[in-house]
């Protein structure tokens, strides 16, 4: 077995977002990009040799090649062992689990989350840490540097290595330990949720749907929610992972989680429905003729804790990415805890996770999680709201009635503008920026601006400060408007405004939020002119 050195050189735009580096399929599989990258990782974590890493992907296609290079790269670099979910998968929370319970050195995860799959599709690698996150800006940085100087990288010529069972194997003085991916995630699972309660309430009739989406959750929700809660077969569907997700985008959210949507609002909908993504680490929730806001769950979550066993001693705080609707702040006030505000992106939720100064957090964008792992987790999210359904006997439309009348309704929506032109986008954000200071004062239709600023983080644990995390517009009343270019795409730049009211009045508390919130729409295209500037008239999705 030969260990090879290959020459090779800078390749431009190998810089990692919020959730490591995303790009097209086939710009992956071009001349040394992959293996640069990857190369690029190694070196900006200080090497590889004599460490155990974790190793995994949510299915999409190239998976499985990638997985393979990964493997000869570690091998070449003198890892001591690696960690590989069976056929290369594993969701992004059970990967970030693995990490944890074997404390291991870190991980590799292959994906790209709620993007698409294919051949003319999204693939995505990110390394994450030994607590099981994502790497922090420091890591990520000298990893960047390290794509910006590479000139070589190192991969051991051999056979593909057999990943479809479990078992070991070594290569080059590498051992290998192929594991079933769901056993030690569902294990956890069951230290978390009381498992008995939820099996008494499928037994006693109770219905539901979860859409795996042809992601990789597919299996981990067969093994929990069918087989050792006993949901009846076919409550889990679309339970095959799919290298091109079935066709469809694997975003749970009402567009691209249509076939669930429409069959939640029928007559003879489920009690309860539920979908994931590609990657496993995001949510999509909804009762009978009702569909809970990523914002909202978080809260009800927050709220309805102590119903679940892991948590009836009380939580430490809450933390929300900024973004999202302040909903949960309202919660923590009651409960008498710490709420924190970060950027977008669950690495700013590491520290406070690892510091003990919160239990739950959240973002907009359908990710939830706690201190069990240290990446959102979209099957513990469903599994919760199992808990709460269990112990309260309650329809998921009933609980938020009763949530919204305890602590008033943020009535929030996320208008996403994508594939923007990338120079139209910032020039939007760079004049609006140079507006701020102007705002506080000026009434835009029915909206009254009371302060604009941009989001500055100083995290509370390690000092840290994070600037430039998106523009917000506070407006009289509680109202707040938000600018962001998101990370997470490809090609183009997605504009995303976040949009909000608070709304306190008993008998307005059931209204649909586009319309609840169509003053502050328009005030948002009045103020950044969205239409004016990008030639778009309305948003690609709406959630």
């Amino acid at each position: 077995m030969t260990s090879l050195t290959i020459k090779t050189q800078p390749i431009d735009g190998q810089k990692p977002g919020t959730s490591g580096l995303r790009k097209k399929t086939r710009i992956f599989q071009g001349s040394h990009y992959f293996e640069n990258f990857i190369q690029a990782i190694w070196n900006g974590i200080g090497g590889v040799s004599g460490k155990t890493l974790v190793l995994g992907g949510d299915g999409r296609y190239f998976n499985d090649r990638a997985a393979q290079v990964v493997l000869r790269m570690a091998a070449a670099g003198g890892a001591r062992k690696v960690i590989v979910g069976r056929n290369a998968l594993l969701s992004t929370p059970a990967a970030s689990h693995l990490i944890r319970l074997n404390k291991t050195d870190g991980g590799i995860i292959l994906s790209a989350s709620h993007n698409p799959g294919g051949p003319d599709e999204d693939f995505g690698v990110k390394f994450n840490t030994p607590n099981g996150g994502p790497a922090a800006e420091t890591v990520t940085t000298r990893i960047y540097e390290a794509t910006q100087s590479i000139s070589e990288y190192h991969i051991v010529e051999a056979q593909d290595i057999d990943l479809a069972h479990v078992g070991s194997s070594e290569l080059d003085g590498m051992q290998i330990e192929v594991v079933d991916p769901v056993a030690d995630y569902q294990a956890l699972m069951e230290t978390i949720f009381d498992f008995d309660k939820i099996r008494d309430l499928f037994a006693s009739g109770f219905r539901m749907r979860f859409d795996a989406m042809h992601a990789v959750t597919g299996p981990y929700a067969k093994a929990i929610i069918e087989n050792a809660l006993g949901g009846p077969e076919g409550t889990v569907v679309n339970g095959v992972p799919s290298p091109d997700f079935g066709g469809g985008h694997p975003d749970p959210n009402p567009i691209w989680a249509k076939d669930l949507v429409d069959r939640m609002m029928a007559q003879d909908a489920p009690d309860f429905g539920a979908a994931s993504d590609g990657d496993g680490d995001r949510n999509m929730v909804m009762g009978r003729g009702v569909y809970v806001t990523p914002s909202d769950s978080l809260a009800v979550l927050a709220a309805q804790a102590r119903l679940v066993p892991a948590y009836r001693g009380g939580l430490a705080g809450v933390a929300r990415s900024m973004p999202t609707s302040r909903a949960v702040d309202r919660v923590a006030e009651v409960l008498g805890i710490d709420c924190y505000e970060t950027p977008t992106g669950w690495k700013f939720f590491g520290n406070l996770l690892d510091a003990g100064k919160v239990t739950i957090c959240g973002e907009e964008s359908a990710g939830t999680g706690s201190d069990h792992v240290r990446e959102k987790d979209g099957l513990w999210a469903v599994l919760f709201w199992l808990n709460i359904l269990a112990e309260t006997k309650q329809p998921v439309a009933d609980l938020m009635r009763e949530h919204w009348r305890q602590f008033g309704r943020n009535y929030y929506s996320r208008h996403d503008y994508e594939a923007v032109d990338a120079g139209a986008a910032n020039a939007l954000m760079d004049d609006l920026r140079g507006r701020l200071s102007e705002l506080s004062g000026e009434t835009f239709g029915s909206c009254k601006v009371k302060s604009a600023d941009e989001f500055a983080y100083d995290d509370p644990v390690d000092g840290s400060r994070s600037t430039g995390q998106g523009l917000r517009i506070h407006l009289s009343g509680g109202g707040r408007i938000v600018y962001r270019l998101s990370g997470t795409g490809t090609e183009g730049a997605t504009l995303r405004v976040y949009l909000e009211d608070v709304v306190k009045d008993a008998s307005r508390l059931e209204r649909d939020p586009q319309d609840a919130l169509a003053g502050v729409i328009a005030a948002a295209d009045q103020i950044a002119g969205i239409a004016e500037r990008t030639g778009r008239t309305a948003p690609d999705v709406r959630t």
